[in-house]
Order: structure tokens, then C-alpha cells, then sequence
């Protein structure tokens, strides 16, 4: 996950309540690094106490929805029709359309064209998943939301005002707002005799952060997988709220679903990611051939989702802590009193903090 725009705008505000703190648990080397850096790296290393403050105010108070609106505002201006271009996908009358929100995010809005039923996947804003429900004709029966963050859940509570019997779905741990419908590991939800969805429980970051499965048997189709901040194209979420060995687990889940999956994330993150892998494993050729057809659709700003399971354990870093390959490349080996899972979450721990340094330059 990229760094995320909110710290930037709480840094002020986290600085006043946190600089008390700070002085007396940072020695004086620790100050004087924390003022000459820069606002993005500092806000970046997240185990520093003013990150966490900030944190806390984006996810625990009324502060972060006002920086979220904010965001929404500087979104719609900068991109009146979209961060990028998309299509809906239709397979035996189901019908996926990605809708491009603030700066790289998507929402999701599943249709059964046969009843005009549908349902929305974080709708982080909600002017342009209304305008697209209104567009399709359709009645919102529900909001899956896979995770607290302003950025997708921001427009829960206003499409439910708008949809008055619009359900809400989320896990409880992450304080879901609007939510209705609290949900626990591998729990279904039906809408109809053709959306048929299942909740997995996948912390990491977030503390309640789920995913949703679109079970393809009832549409003699691929299932698909809405990865929230879970997992994106060749890349996987910031570990805010978990450790390295959690967001195994949650990941592993992932891994082990059927290759022929679709994978629906909720970011455009597709070219930073695939040049993050090409940096750990050089010659992997298959990231480097869906790189140039990422470098090729992003040329025309065109939308890179889906992906498919099969195509992301083979050039997806964090789905490959298993690899030889990938361990050479980082120069890793398992210690002797070392189980394979302890080993693999090292790995994955290695890679996360790469990727974060190399977000930072």
C-alpha cells in the first residue's frame, strides 16, 4: 500500500499531540533525524509513535472522514471522469464494473442483469458509484466493505441514506461505518439465486480487514475475488495492523483458492508494484512480459483488473515467500531451528520492507 495522503494532512495536527511524547521517549540523535527528514519518509516508518498518532486520528475520529472529504474534492477536480478508464466484465450475465475513485482506488458495483440486482464493494466516494448504479438501472441491495479505511468505506453511510434498505457488510473488529450486517470467517451472503459471496477473515492491515469470493459455480463461470488492501496486482497491503506471520496466514488464504480466480484489488497499483518485482526477481520473465502489457495499458491510463490467481503466484513477490528463487534473490536462507512457516514470514517480512524503502525514494 502506498504511503497514505491523510498523514500528510494530520502531520500538523499529530505533531502538536504527539511532540510532548515524543521528547521524552526519543533520545536527542532520534530528534534531531525526525526534524531534518522528510514529511514522507517519517510518516512512512510506521513504528515511529507520530505515525501512530496520526493513525489513530485517521481511523478512531471524526478528523479522518474530513480529510477524507477533502481528498474526494481534490480527486474529483483533478480527475472529472476517473483515474482511469474502465469496462465491465460480464460473464453469463453477471456483470463486474470497476469504478475509478479518488487518486488510485476502485469500487466495484456487481450487477445479476437477470433481476437488476446489485451490490458495491467499497464505495469510498459515493457520487460516482450512484451515478453508475443510476446509469445501470439497478437496486443497491448491499455495500461489501473489506476494511475501516476512509478510502473504502468513506461512502457507506451515504449510499445506506440513499438506499434505505441498502445492508451494510463488514467485520466488527474495524469499526465498519454504517455497518448492519457484522461478519465472521467464511460466513455466505446470498443476494438471490445467483450472488453468492463468502467472507474470509484476513488481518493484517487492518485488524478486521476480510475479502469477498463471488462464488463462480452458480453463474458456470470464474469466481472473483474482491482483495480490498489485501492483495493487488504483483503486490500486497502495508502490514498496519498486523505482523509479518498474520498477514501470512491471510495471504496464504488467497493462495489458496482456485487459480482460475479473478482478482478484483482496490488500487491501481499494477505498474509501481511489477518494477518493485522486477527489482527482487529480475528474471522472472512472466512479471516482465504482464509488465510491458501493464506499461502499455497504463500508457492510455486503461484499468489493469482483473488478474488472475494463476498469473499472480507466478509473479506476485508476496505470494512467492515459498521461492527458491525469490530467496536467493534477497539473499535469505532458513536457519536450522527454523519451521517453514516461521521462514516464509521472514521472507515476507523482507519484502514488505523493501518495498516500503522503495517507496520512499
Amino acid at each position: 500500500m502506498a504511503l497514505p495522503d491523510w498523514t500528510v494532512y494530520l502531520l500538523c495536527i499529530a505533531s502538536v499531540c504527539g511532540g510532548f511524547y515524543i521528547c521524552r521517549v526519543s533520545k536527542c540523535a532520534r530528534i534531531s533525524a525526525w526534524k531534518n527528514s522528510r514529511i514522507g519518509k517519517l510518516m512512512a516508518r510506521t513504528e515511529k509513535p507520530l505515525f501512530w498518532i496520526a493513525y489513530s486520528l485517521y481511523t478512531r475520529t471524526k478528523l479522518g472522514y474530513v480529510f477524507h472529504k477533502r481528498q474526494m474534492k481534490k480527486a474529483r477536480e483533478r480527475y472529472p471522469a476517473g483515474h482511469s478508464k474502465t469496462q465491465p466484465t460480464i460473464i453469463n450475465g453477471i456483470k463486474i464494473i470497476p469504478v475509478p475513485i479518488l487518486l488510485d482506488n476502485y469500487s466495484y458495483v456487481v450487477i445479476d442483469t437477470a433481476s437488476n440486482m446489485a451490490v458495491v464493494v467499497d464505495p469510498a466516494d459515493p457520487q460516482p458509484v450512484q451515478a453508475c448504479l443510476e446509469e445501470e438501472g439497478v437496486a443497491l441491495q448491499a455495500v461489501l466493505c473489506t476494511h475501516k479505511h476512509w478510502d473504502h468505506s468513506g461512502g457507506n453511510r451515504a449510499l445506506k441514506r440513499r438506499y434505505g434498505s441498502c445492508r451494510v457488510y463488514g467485520n466488527a473488529m474495524d469499526n465498519i461505518p454504517g455497518l448492519t450486517h457484522p461478519l465472521s470467517d467464511k460466513d455466505t451472503i446470498d443476494f438471490g439465486t445467483r450472488l453468492h459471496f463468502r467472507a474470509f477473515y484476513t488481518p493484517g492491515h487492518t485488524v478486521g480487514h476480510v475479502i469477498y469470493l463471488l462464488d463462480g459455480r452458480a453463474i458456470g463461470g470464474p469466481s472473483s475475488l474482491f482483495s480490498g488492501d489485501l492483495v493487488f496486482l504483483s503486490g500486497c497491503g502495508r502490514m498496519f495492523e498486523g505482523n509479518a506471520s498474520t498477514m501470512l496466514s491471510s495471504l496464504d488464504t488467497v493462495g489458496s483458492l482456485s487459480d482460475e480466480t479473478l482478482l478484483w484489488p482496490g488500487h491501481e497499483y499494477a505498474e509501481d508494484n511489477l518494477l518493485f518485482a522486477a527489482e527482487v526477481e529480475p528474471c522472472n520473465v512472466v512479471r516482465e512480459q504482464k509488465l510491458q502489457w501493464v506499461l502499455q495499458q497504463r500508457g492510455q491510463r486503461l484499468c489493469t483488473c482483473p488478474s488472475t490467481l494463476a498469473e499472480e503466484k507466478q509473479y506476485n513477490p508476496f505470494l512467492r515467500c515459498h521461492s527458491q528463487d525469490l530467496h536467493r534473490a534477497l539473499g535469505l536462507q532458513q536457519k536450522q531451528d527454523e519451521d517453514w512457516t516461521s521462514y516464509r514470514a521472514r521472507v515476507l517480512e523482507e519484502l514488505r520492507r523493501r518495498k516500503d524503502i522503495y517507496k520512499d525514494r
